[in-house]
Parts: C-alpha cells; structure tokens; sequence
C-alpha cells in the first residue's frame, strides 16, 4: 500500500494528505482538463441495498413533513491524473468524472465503517488495504472545491463555521471560507465544458453573497484528498479585491443564497502569524480536516505573490510558523 503523507500545520497532523501544489504557483485554468463520463457509477450488490434504505428513509421523511435530505445529481471521481507542459513544467490537471447522485455520496460517506458480509469495513477494504486513490469510483461520489478568501480593503482572512444544520461530517467545524460540492445541475453546461473557477465562483456567490460583478483574484493552488472523509477537494484563494469585512457583513444582513449553511465567521487579519495563531487556537477536532492545507497554500500564495513570485517565500511562512509554535509551547510552560 501506498503511504499517503498527512499534511501537518502548527505542529498538527491533519487528515488531509496533498496531492499536488505547494502555494508557490497557480495551476492555470487553461490547463485543468475535465472529462465527464455520462454513465452512472455502479454498486456492488450489498451496497446498492444500502443506498435504496438511504433513499427509501428519506422518501418517508419527505412524505411525513419530516426534515430530509434532498437529492441532486453529482459527479464520482473516476480518476485525478497530473503531470507537467513540456517546456516550462506547468502542472496539467486531468479530472475524469462518472454520474452520481447526493445518495450515492451518502451511501459510501456515512458507511465509510459499517461492515460489510465480508466482514470489512469500506474503510478497512479500500482505504487501509491499499492506496486509497486507488478506490473505485463509488467511493467518490463527491469532489469539493474550496476558496479561502482574503479581503482586499482590509487584507483579512476569513474562516468559515459549518452549521450543524449541514448534514456530513464536517457540520460544526471550521471549514473553509466557501465550499461547494460540484453538482451537474448547476455545473454542467449545455456545451459540456466544466469548470473549477466556475465552481469556485457559484462557491462564493451562494455561501457569502459575492457576486458575478465583483471583482475576484481567483487562483487555484492544488488537490488534496481528505483521508478521513474518502473526498477529493480543489483549493483555491480568492482576494476580493474590493471588499471589506464591514461590506461583507452588510450584505450579509440583507441576505444569502445559502445562509443556513454558516453559523459564525470570522476576520483574521491575513498575515501568517495571525492566521496560523488562528487555526492554531482552535482545537484540532473542531477542523474540517482539509481547511488547515487549504488556508497554509494561501499564506504561501500571497507570500511568493509579494516577493514577485519567489518561490523561497514560502520559508517566510514556515518561519512564521516556527514563531506561533514557539508561543504556544512557551505558554504551556508557563502554565
């Protein structure tokens, strides 16, 4: 089996193990290549039994007046291929998705260690067996795209907090500023060409009212799969280029397309001391196991952006780790 790193921040071990990117550079979206299969994922046998109780519990929920889960079309991860252009080693992105559905995510999400008759877990049989990039579609039944957002007026990072209204594993945690699972009613156009930066965009629309008129820096910096989760997740970081925490909080009053899925935000001023003092200060488990990577590849991003794309501003962050860790330690001592 392949060993699949878990990537560390301050000093902690995440669940989310990096599969390409390191902030230094963006991945052009002239050269993320999505391929969409228009044929259905497939179960064996027992777990397609699980996916019609699933579908059968929440009929009856529906039916009842009770509060259930809505189904909609999504994508399975058949495969994530990288490489690099031939001259200047840019890396190219290859995305093959299959036709699923939010059941299908649930099926395999919230059974990751139910036994099976074979007497595996899905965890135990495809995710510590072997390599679990190498999992069958089925076990994919979602790929996330997630945007850390950096205000422009201000310069704040913004953190935001799942409501426990959001069913899946990360309800009540810290997660990242936006995030959207991709769905092919609202990202498969009539001309088949899906986008990521399109995704990220509908991501910052409906969770924190930006709109398709404001003016967005939108990079994206990598893939990473969250390990706990069984999910793959895009990073990107936006700069809202002409927004503030108070205009961001004014809009808000007024209204979101997806209000309900946030309970609590908050601004950070977007330097890394204050940022990883942040994710820092909250305890390990109230993270959505990914957010850390996702705001660390931010960090180096605006860090080599502001030294005109060194790539050894990266070491400015990690000394700047170092010193928040350094802090915190001290403080134990003095305790």
């Amino acid at each position: 089996m392949a060993q699949r790193e878990k990537f560390t921040v301050v000093g902690r071990q995440t669940d989310c193990y990096l599969h390409e990117g390191d902030g230094t550079r963006p991945i052009h979206e002239a050269n993320v290549r999505i391929r969409h299969i228009p044929e259905r994922v497939e179960f064996p046998d027992e777990i397609a039994r699980w996916r019609r109780a699933i579908e059968d519990e929440e009929r009856r929920r529906e039916a009842a007046g009770e509060p259930h889960r809505w189904n909609n079309p999504r994508f399975a991860v058949e495969r994530l291929v990288v490489t690099r252009t031939h001259t200047k080693e840019e890396p190219v992105v290859t995305l093959t998705l299959r036709d699923a559905d939010y059941y299908d995510f649930l099926t395999t999400s919230i059974n990751l260690d139910r036994k099976q008759a074979n007497g595996l877990t899905l965890r135990q049989q495809y995710l510590e067996s072997r390599d679990p990039i190498d999992a069958p579609p089925y076990m994919f039944c979602s790929f996330g795209v997630n945007v850390a957002v950096e205000t422009g007026i201000d310069k704040k990072m913004l953190f935001s907090h799942r409501s426990s209204k959001v069913v899946g594993p990360n309800a009540s945690r810290w997660n990242s500023s936006a995030n959207e699972g991709m769905a092919a009613n609202h990202d498969l156009p009539a001309d088949g060409r899906i986008s990521l930066h399109a995704v990220a965009r509908r991501a910052l629309r409906e969770e924190l009212a930006v709109q398709a008129s404001d003016e967005v820096d939108l990079e994206l910096l990598g893939f990473g799969l969250d390990l706990r989760n069984n999910q793959w997740a895009a990073f990107f970081r936006a700069v809202l280029t002409e927004l503030g925490e108070d205009e961001l909080r004014s809009r808000w009053s007024r209204g979101i397309e997806d209000k309900w899925e946030h309970d609590e935000f908050a601004f950070v001023p977007a330097d890394p001391e204050s940022v990883l003092g942040f994710v820092q200060d909250q305890p390990a488990e109230t993270w959505a196991p990914c957010a850390p990577t996702l705001f660390y590849l931010a960090l180096v991003r605006a860090a080599v952006r502001a030294r005109n794309e060194d790539p050894d501003a990266r070491l400015d962050v990690e000394a700047s780790e170092r010193r928040v860790i350094r802090r915190r330690d001290t403080a134990e001592l003095d305790v």
